[in-house]
């Protein structure tokens, strides 16, 4: 499942590409990509035709692309063409195959392509957006875009708007958002009486941290998956927030974290921050930690809520009082 670096990837790649540019035409090839768009792939695509791109905005692990119904109206003299607060936006959701592709129309159709949107010609940038999925989890609709709650901006864009898509209107910030509110965070995390990995895998509380980047923020932090969120000191609560956010920025340099060919950017490239990782997936394997301290300690995999988590016994240490 693309976590949020790897669906920021996205956002950043798309948005050079499309914002400001016009859907022409729409052909959907497989309508259970558009399952959740209740009104079927007609009225999907009569919607879409004519509409113009406004910006790609991303919260967490959502992503979606504020639409406007015309080119922008007249602006007097020396002022910038009026665009009304759009009201719909185009939802992608990329379910564990999803890709969203920038790709010319020369280029042969990819064996998984479900839905391809054509956009208006600009200088000599590809001129079709293609969304292919080999095992169709994911999907694209439309939605609408209501006031965000704190009054802030819906998400990271270009032209922040204090607008959210509705699907995403109940998780929190991520790390990454300059909105983002420690504080609050804190306490709320403080009052959650769970296990650490288990709040921070809650998209109510912080989005966009998911099981590998999870792994990687505790390792990073020294602190162990099951310590009790009521016990962590505010530094604590800090380090490990503190390491989430590093962690996906290192991963964003890297352009995400690909273990197969199914993650990918608007260009078809897979990410490297695979080979980075300090701690998911490296059962049995030294931690580089201890390692660069003369200790040999090697990493644990645990079962945790049908998943597993990457720990090391030595450098962090079960809990005594740790209850999950």
């Amino acid at each position: 499942m693309p976590e949020l670096p790897e669906v920021e990837v996205v956002r950043r790649g798309l948005v050079s590409w499309v914002r400001g540019r016009t859907i022409t035409s729409v052909d959907v090839l497989d309508p259970r990509s558009l399952r959740r768009h209740a009104l079927g792939p007609e009225d999907f695509a009569g919607n879409l035709e004519g509409a113009r791109v406004l910006d790609v905005v991303r919260r967490g692990k959502f992503l979606w692309m504020p639409l406007a119904d015309t080119p922008g109206d007249p602006a007097p003299h020396n002022q910038a063409p009026h665009n009304p607060a759009p009201a719909v936006a185009l939802m992608a959701h990329l379910g564990m195959s999803g890709q969203l592709l920038m790709q010319d129309a020369r280029v042969p159709d990819e064996k998984h392509l479900k839905v391809r949107l054509r956009l208006s010609a600009a200088g000599d940038m590809p001129e079709q957006l293609r969304f292919v999925d080999q095992r169709i989890f994911g999907g694209l609709f439309l939605t609408s875009l209501i006031p965000t709650d704190d009054g802030g901006p819906g998400g990271l864009a270009e032209t922040p708007l204090p607008l959210i898509a509705e699907e995403a209107s109940h998780i929190a910030r991520d790390p990454l958002d300059p909105h983002f509110s420690f504080d609050a965070f804190y306490r709320r995390l403080r009052a959650r009486k769970t296990g650490l990995k288990r709040a921070l895998l809650d998209q109510g509380l912080v989005s966009g941290i998911g099981n590998i980047y999870a792994d990687e923020a505790l390792w990073k932090a020294q602190l162990h998956y099951a310590r009790p969120t009521d016990t962590l000191r505010r530094a604590e609560a800090l380090r490990v927030l503190d390491a989430a956010r590093d962690v996906m920025t290192d991963a964003l340099a890297a352009g995400g974290t690909s273990f197969d060919s199914l993650y990918v950017n608007v260009n078809g490239a897979s990410g490297y921050f695979e080979r980075s990782l300090n701690a998911y997936g490296r059962e049995g394997l030294p931690c580089r930690r201890c390692a660069a301290a003369g200790r040999v300690s090697p990493l644990l995999r645990e079962q945790f809520m049908n998943r597993s988590s990457y720990t090391c016994p030595v450098c962090q240490p079960r809990p005594r009082n740790g209850r999950w």
